[in-house]
């Protein structure tokens, strides 16, 4: 019976540990920032500036703004939770050969910008990004698409409660970190473990420009079912593009399907 005992507390102090480390560590489980620029534009002979801008709590972040002559708007690129924008040079591709001119720009923590992860923090960078855009490059607001990828989706979210734009995509997109949580270790009290949400469910519900949500069945690391139930918590008007492929690479492997529909997207926009 003591023996039984023993294995019972084992059992129980181990399971208490794993918790206590969710809670310490879950923003190194969430956020995996990557320092090394590895490509530029400039790789496929595009024009780009790098630019530094400030946030409103004084942290340095670096950007890359892409022009275009002639551009149809301009994408306000927020890349997902890993990496830096130097992983971004596909998706700069096809939104450029979709005539958009494109401002990505890395996070705290990643890539060349400054200060240190946090939710609030990361909130404050996409802010500072669209006031860059606004008011360096002179890019009128309402020609602004906000594009966010995986965890970038909850970012522009929430700056569209602040400063609604033309257009907003979600692709591989997720209700909040709890939700996600629950699917990725359903035998943790993930709700109560939770110091950080990224929380898009009631944030959605307000936004009354056009949306496009983006998602793959096979998407291995965001649920469908999680970006579909974002899609069905937005108001109209609203699009559901279903993609194929893995979360990474499925804007990739979809092809034709991925970038006719971005382009039908667009055209219902009139640019």
């Amino acid at each position: 019976m003591r023996h039984l005992m023993a294995i019972v507390v084992i059992i129980i102090g181990a399971y208490l540990l794993v918790c206590l480390l969710a809670f310490l560590l879950q923003s190194q489980m969430i956020h995996f920032p990557d320092r090394k620029i590895v490509a530029t534009p400039g790789l496929f002979g595009v024009e780009y500036r790098d630019v530094f801008f400030e946030t409103e709590d004084a942290v340095s972040l670096h950007g890359w703004f892409i022009p275009l002559e002639n551009a149809r708007a301009c994408v306000l690129f927020c890349h997902g939770n890993a990496g830096n924008i130097s992983h971004r040079l596909d998706s700069i591709r096809i939104f450029r050969a979709l005539g958009l001119a494109i401002f990505i720009f890395d996070y705290r923590s990643y890539g060349r910008s400054g200060g240190r992860i946090s939710e609030m923090g990361l909130y404050a960078d996409a802010r500072a990004a669209r006031r860059f855009l606004v008011e360096e490059e002179e890019i009128d607001p309402a020609r602004i698409v906000y594009f966010g990828r995986s965890l970038g989706s909850a970012l522009v979210v929430e700056l569209a409660t602040h400063h609604l734009p033309l257009a907003l995509i979600a692709e591989s997109c997720f209700t909040s970190i709890p939700d996600l949580g629950r699917k990725v270790y359903p035998w943790l009290p993930v709700r109560l473990l939770s110091r950080i949400h990224y929380d898009s469910t009631m944030r959605v519900a307000g936004l009354t420009c056009p949306k496009l949500f983006i998602h793959s069945r096979e998407d291995e690391i965001v649920p469908f079912s999680l970006g579909r139930r974002l899609f069905e918590l937005a108001p109209e008007p609203k699009t559901f593009l279903e993609i194929s492929g893995t979360h990474n690479e499925g804007f990739l492997t979809s092809g034709s399907t991925y970038v006719e529909g971005l382009k039908e997207f667009l055209g219902s926009l009139g640019i």
